[in-house]
């Protein structure tokens, strides 16, 4: 279970490199809080931060027809990879291996920013994530998140806002 007790710093000193140089190089000058214990999944990020579940952006790597895509969902929601395949056009979508995850990204999974990957990827942001006026997000770690209002958080993604939550769960 994570901390309660986070360390703060200015971003990039607490972020992985990779993204406290995308900070920089957006302009960005964001709080990274970063937990002694690891908050690789959105209900640890959520108790460590004290907020709502559906405020955890998960940054979740996919394939579609053999291409990377980054998918933005809430925390408390699951992605309908049909309706993933059916915003990208795509014939097959599926979860990315951890190796796609890392070459793609540049971050291991847990830790996975929404922005300032390695690669340019494409980018779907679940429309719920507008229902917020802060969402929390991993800053390149799994012991390190960043707080913004979503829609800064998505177009920094350079994200595509679309319907992709499955809406069974």
């Amino acid at each position: 279970m994570a901390s309660d007790t986070p360390d703060t710093a200015a971003s990039g000193t607490a972020a992985h490199p990779r993204f406290a140089d995308a900070l920089r190089g957006l302009g960005l000058d964001v709080e990274i809080r970063r937990f002694p214990d690891a908050t690789r999944t959105a209900v640890e990020a959520a108790e460590a931060v004290g907020c709502e579940l559906s405020q955890i952006v998960k940054s979740l790597v996919f394939e579609a027809d053999g291409q990377p895509v980054v998918v933005l969902v809430d925390g408390a929601s699951r992605v309908d990879v049909e309706l993933v395949r059916h915003e990208l056009g795509a014939d097959a979508v599926r979860r990315a291996s951890a190796a796609l995850v890392r070459e793609t990204t540049g971050y291991a999974i847990g830790g996975v920013p929404p922005f300032g990957h390695r690669t340019r990827t494409r980018v779907l942001a679940d429309r719920r994530l507008l229902d917020h006026g802060v969402v929390w997000a991993a800053a390149g770690t799994p012991h390190a998140v960043f707080a913004l209002d979503p829609k800064t958080l998505i177009a920094h993604a350079e994200g595509t806002v679309a319907d992709v939550r499955d809406t069974a769960a």
